[in-house]
């Protein structure tokens, strides 16, 4: 006798399990990603449901740990052929239970979010997708930039933990591996931002990106945008108006919008005015 759906076992995932992420990843029409499941493996926990059949995952989940401040959910998929079986369900209820008390967030596509919100998940953002090659016109904006030395990291961290709002030094010091390119902009020798550009297909992914203001937030992409030859892609979380239109009027164009959704927390900690984009929507 075959076992209830609801009676399989949850368990924890390894890098072991990187390629039935990424096949699961393409099973749902989404992109493989085995680059950034890598991250998401090794910097967070993944969760998931062995498809009794032995056809891989059949369903998935990455929870990562900001301490007690804040935790991110990413990456919640199901095979298709259990989709609307309760499963993507049993396996949020169950990270929230290892969250506990801790806060959570996540950015919701418009599917994924009628069951968040039945989870108890409020929406308190929103983020727009963009893409395309970036086309530089006009003079550049007078804010220097320059690749990231190790000598930057203490900067960037510190930086990171006040616009952030927590600690996350276990996924910024993985930057340097991750990312094709980590720049820093400065005055006067004070790191006023910084932001990375990692692989993801064939595109470039811009994030995080953290700023002081609009003007330092569009001399990083410039110059990130001048080291890679691949479309840019990027969340900018729809506040900053300004920069949405800047990057539009330099050829990205507009995706998707996901919903940024918490629970146990009125919005997500940390000074938002400086912080323009996520290293990624699956971690935040």
């Amino acid at each position: 006798m075959s076992t209830p759906l609801s009676e399989l076992p949850i368990r924890r995932l390894t890098t072991d399990d990187l390629i039935s992420c990424a096949d699961l990843s393409e099973d749902r029409g989404w992109p493989r990603e085995e680059h950034k499941w890598g991250l998401l493996l090794t910097a967070g926990t993944g969760y998931g449901i062995d498809d009794p059949a032995g056809k891989g995952l059949m369903t998935v989940c990455v929870l990562t740990s900001y301490g007690s401040g804040l935790a991110a959910i990413g990456m919640v998929l199901v095979a298709e052929r259990f989709a609307r079986q309760g499963v993507g369900r049993r396996l949020m209820k169950h990270v929230l239970e290892v969250a506990g008390e801790t806060p959570v967030a996540l950015h919701a596509t418009p599917n994924g979010q009628p069951l968040y919100e039945e989870l108890g998940f409020m929406n308190t953002g929103r983020a727009e997708m963009v893409r395309g090659h970036f086309h530089a016109s006009g003079p550049a904006a007078e804010v220097s930039t320059r690749p990231a030395t190790a000598e930057d990291l203490q900067a960037v961290l510190r930086l990171d933990t006040e616009v952030f709002g927590l600690d996350r030094t276990h996924m910024i010091t993985r930057l340097p591996a991750f990312a094709d390119q980590l720049r820093v902009a400065e005055e006067d020798g004070i790191l006023t931002g910084y932001a990375a550009a990692w692989p993801n297909m064939e595109t470039q992914v811009v994030g995080p990106l953290i700023a002081r203001d609009t003007e330092t937030a569009q001399a990083l992409i410039a110059s990130l945008a001048a080291g890679t030859d691949r479309p840019l892609r990027t969340d900018i979380d729809v506040r900053h108006e300004e920069l949405l239109t800047w990057v539009k009027e330099h050829g990205l164009e507009p995706v998707a919008f996901n919903a940024v959704m918490t629970y146990g927390i009125p919005g997500l900690p940390g000074d938002w005015t400086r912080r323009f984009a996520p290293l990624t929507v699956a971690a935040g």
